[in-house]
């Protein structure tokens, strides 16, 4: 890799400032956090760093969001996970925090306020122009060197993603490593065939991965589900009925139609469109070939026979990459396409899960175990497969050039 990691380093006795993703949902009623996963996702980052002053930055929701909160509660959460101590602050680089870092002893964990209560975090900037704000220039008064861990905010240009890298040393942490590490063989020395299956709501980033991995020759074939596929079979020609065209034309994604029908007339042979789709009737479901939809009845998810020929190509797979849901999985009656090709792909050799609303899928069936990674940042993940430089990548290569 271009950037340097834990393994390059020596943290003994120093001050490192650890910028983590524990942005978690909280409930409205109690601001209770509901999910301590992404806490966990980090811990052995943390526990890696035991020898250093671990100054923990990181963010809850954005301004304006009633989930915007501060990190005590976050802090309590660590130290459970952890076993031992984790001291939190309300300050981020004013002088309660100053002293607060100044305290610390080697093996001490300290988090500091939510970053985003400091305007500039809120900002996308420039790495240069991100380097110069004040929140930066005052945070690496406090610490010897930078390790980011937080691969599901690594899309976003933010003073403590691509800032910081510029000013002090910088490396990645263990769960940054991994999720690199991973997606790059994607790319490059995925067991062959190597299957994208692209699905959910967030069509324009899909149709980038499509391009992508077709254009460069990393799929061997793209699966399209969800409202992805239905771009697709409109672009292919098919009438896929008024409540789903007009979902597509209220998502914003009717100028996709073009770029899939770019894709399919150059690479028609590489990707597998529905065959039946599935409708609601009444208290249950009725299916459809899909050049015979029903009008007046908005696609749920996959027919039988295409559930069938998926699950085959899926199962032929050595690589399988699983990207958003084939279908309205949160009803149990259109579930059954999401759930059965996410059994075939846990089957594959090597199989890569693109985060978000899968990730909690996988979670809730109980198959995290029997996939080879399951990532925990969806956007981040999904602009990597577009081909994308990561800012925060960019950034910790920037920092290896500049400081090593």
């Amino acid at each position: 890799m271009a950037f340097l990691t834990l393994n390059d380093v020596d943290l003994t006795r120093k001050t490192a400032l650890l910028r983590v993703d524990f942005n978690s949902p909280i409930d409205p009623l109690s601001s209770t956090i509901l999910d301590d996963k992404r806490f966990r996702e980090h811990v052995p980052t943390i526990q890696a760093m035991e020898d250093a002053k671990c100054v923990i930055l990181t963010h809850q929701s954005r301004p304006g969001k009633k989930d915007f909160t501060t990190l005590e509660a976050h802090a309590e959460i660590l130290a459970r996970l952890l076993a031992r101590p984790v001291d939190y602050v309300d300050d981020i680089f004013g002088k309660c925090a100053r002293d607060a870092v100044r305290n610390m002893e080697p093996g001490d964990v300290l988090m500091l306020e939510n970053v985003r209560f400091n305007a500039e975090e809120n900002l996308k900037l420039p790495p240069e122009d991100a380097k110069k704000t004040l929140f930066v220039r005052k945070i690496v008064q406090m610490a010897d060197i930078f390790v980011n861990d937080a691969f599901g905010t690594a899309h976003r240009s933010q003073p403590s993603i691509v800032g910081i890298p510029l000013v002090i040393r910088s490396v990645a942490g263990l769960l940054m490593q991994r999720e690199v590490e991973t997606l790059s063989r994607v790319m490059t020395g995925a067991p062959k065939p190597v299957v994208f299956v692209l699905g959910g709501t967030k069509v324009d980033d899909s149709v980038d991965v499509a391009r992508n991995v077709l254009e460069n020759g990393i799929a061997d074939r793209v699966v399209v589900v969800g409202v992805v596929a239905n771009i697709f079979l409109i672009a292919a020609g098919y009438d896929i009925g008024a409540p789903s065209a007009q979902l597509v034309e209220k998502l914003g994604y009717t100028g996709e139609i073009a770029k899939a029908r770019d894709l399919l007339d150059r690479y028609r042979d590489a990707i597998l469109l529905p065959s039946h789709v599935a409708v609601r009737a009444g208290n249950g479901r009725a299916e459809h070939p899909v050049d015979a939809i029903p009008p007046d009845k908005p696609v749920m998810d996959l027919g039988m026979d295409a559930i069938f020929s998926t699950v085959a190509a899926l199962r032929a797979a050595g690589t399988v990459v699983f990207n958003g849901p084939a279908g309205v999985f949160e009803d149990a009656h259109f579930s059954i396409g999401t759930l059965e090709l996410l059994r075939a792909a846990s089957e594959a050799v090597f199989s890569v899960v693109g985060g978000g609303h899968t990730a909690a899928v996988i979670e809730k069936i109980g198959l995290e175990d029997r996939f080879t990674h399951i990532s925990t940042g969806g956007g981040a993940c999904i602009e990597f497969l577009t081909g994308k430089p990561l800012p925060a990548v960019s950034a910790l290569e920037a920092s290896k050039r500049l400081f090593w």
